[in-house]
């Protein structure tokens, strides 16, 4: 079964926050400034209804999610890009980044 994300240009409030959120990315690598070790998460997303600003990116995973207000749209491509997500994580040997 593909691991469950939810779509691009769905909406959330991250626990604590009061911002929201909008997906724009899923499974992003990036060079982490903390560890400076290279990491993925599972979301990068930008503030609504501001968009993106580069400067503003905003990296979580499912678990940081507090509230979904709205879903992205979803199709075969949607499906299909699940069930390769799945089999790219699966074979990634860089760390996930634990995001409090």
């Amino acid at each position: 079964m593909a691991k469950e994300l939810y779509s691009l240009g769905t909406i959330v409030y991250l626990k604590e926050g009061t911002q929201k959120i909008m997906v724009i990315g899923r499974g992003v690598v990036y060079q982490d400034e903390e560890s400076n070790t290279e990491v993925f998460v599972d979301y990068m997303g930008c503030a609504y209804p501001e968009g993106i600003d580069p400067n503003q990116t905003i990296f979580f995973n499912t678990e940081n999610i507090d509230q979904v207000l709205f879903e992205g749209f979803k199709d075969e491509d949607e499906t299909r890009f699940l069930t390769v997500f799945e089999e790219w994580e699966s074979g990634l040997d860089i760390p996930k980044k634990k995001i409090d």
